[in-house]
């Protein structure tokens, strides 16, 4: 299969988790005889810094033109806490989002084995948890109309959502429940906001479509709770913008860092792929960033083109890499030499060598993954 990615690797450890996966789509393409192009741009705060624009035309092009993107992270420190910055990095990725109409966003979350002793919760509570979460990602509040006062004493943000928003987000979701264990939770807040009163009129009206499938409700702030209560009772969960970012930070907690969460966004015409973490930009360029969310979203963009058994692989690597504690220090209390890099070399071994690799760990401080 020929491939062209638009590789748009953003700000803080963006570059540098994005590299990783990127190491990985490689191996893939060699190991499978695929043809993989990668065409980079630049946004946020990078995009900022030297087109004063955090999304360039060139940059919306490319992706345009990709078959799928994949992206790093956005943001940085200085903009974070300056509240009063008329250009943000974030507006970047929320103008691609609408630009290429990526409504659906798609965040798996899965508790490992090998984890479950470094997740913040009991390892009863987590155990087989798998949540798949459907965000809508153009829509709500983020992209609702912003108003600031002339004197700039009172602002308001307006949270709207049509039909069409709701019902384009809830077919793909009920569609995964029928091939999980098929169970949809709507999670709005229907007792206060209009708009999440139209999402459950819309949402109960498509219901009776998959009769094979169960409907549940809660309210944001007990599904906040009970996802850390309980989140093995979760299958599917289908929430409005804001709520699904949330809820899918929060769920790092689940899986023991929020640097193994990936995510799809998807539209019509056009697919992105990136990990659910943020730039971290007190790490950047320490080596200490984990890439794993990046090489899974990585493993979610070959899914999509229905390379099934290349995503097994990544994932394999993956799993491989937890097992032998092949991982960064936000995972790693074994080994304190193991950087972001070195864990993208283990992966991408792995992928070459399946049934023989291992790394030798007396060379692991020079970064050879060795076959043994």
């Amino acid at each position: 299969m020929k491939l062209n990615i638009a590789v748009l690797p953003g700000d803080g450890i963006g570059p540098e988790v994005t590299a990783q996966a990127v190491k990985v789509l490689k191996a893939v393409a060699m190991e499978f005889n695929h043809l993989f192009t990668f065409q980079y741009g630049l946004i946020g705060a990078s995009a900022i810094d030297k087109h004063n624009d955090p999304l360039p035309e060139e940059t919306l092009s490319i992706c345009k033109n990709a078959d799928a993107i994949l992206f790093g992270a956005i943001g940085t420190t200085a903009y974070d806490i300056d509240p009063n910055a008329k250009m943000r990095p974030e507006q970047g990725l929320l103008k691609l989002r609408k630009a290429l109409d990526l409504f659906a966003n798609i965040r798996p979350v899965i508790a490992y084995e090998e984890l479950l002793n470094k997740a913040s919760l009991k390892k009863s509570k987590v155990k087989d948890t798998n949540i798949l979460i459907y965000r809508e990602l153009t829509g709500g509040i983020y992209f609702g109309e912003k108003k600031l006062s002339d004197d700039g004493n009172e602002a308001s943000d307006i949270c709207a959502y049509t039909r069409q928003e709701i019902e384009r987000i809830t077919h793909p979701a009920f569609k995964a429940a029928q091939a999980r264990r098929k169970k949809v939770t709507l999670v709005d807040k229907a007792n206060v906001l209009e708009s999440s009163r139209l999402w459950r009129r819309v949402v109960q009206e498509i219901a009776p479509q998959y009769p094979d499938v169960k409907l549940d409700y809660m309210f944001i702030d007990n599904a906040a709770m009970e996802l850390i209560i309980n989140p093995k009772q979760f299958d599917v969960l289908l929430t409005e913008n804001m709520f699904g970012d949330i809820l899918s930070e929060e769920a790092g907690v689940i899986v023991g860092s929020i640097g193994l969460l990936a995510s799809a966004s998807l539209g019509k015409d056009h697919a992105m792929f990136e990990p659910v973490h943020g730039s971290y930009s007190p790490a950047t360029n320490k080596g200490i960033a984990n890439p794993i969310a990046s090489i899974l979203s990585a493993a979610m963009l070959l899914d999509h083109f229905g390379l099934d058994d290349e995503a097994v692989r990544v994932r394999d690597g993956v799993g491989k890499s937890l097992k032998l504690h092949i991982t960064t220090p936000d995972l790693n209390t074994k080994y304190d030499n193991i950087s972001t890099t070195k864990v993208g070399d283990f992966i991408e071994d792995f992928i070459n060598n399946p049934d023989e690799t291992n790394l030798n760990f007396t060379n692991i401080h020079l970064g050879q993954s060795t076959i043994i």
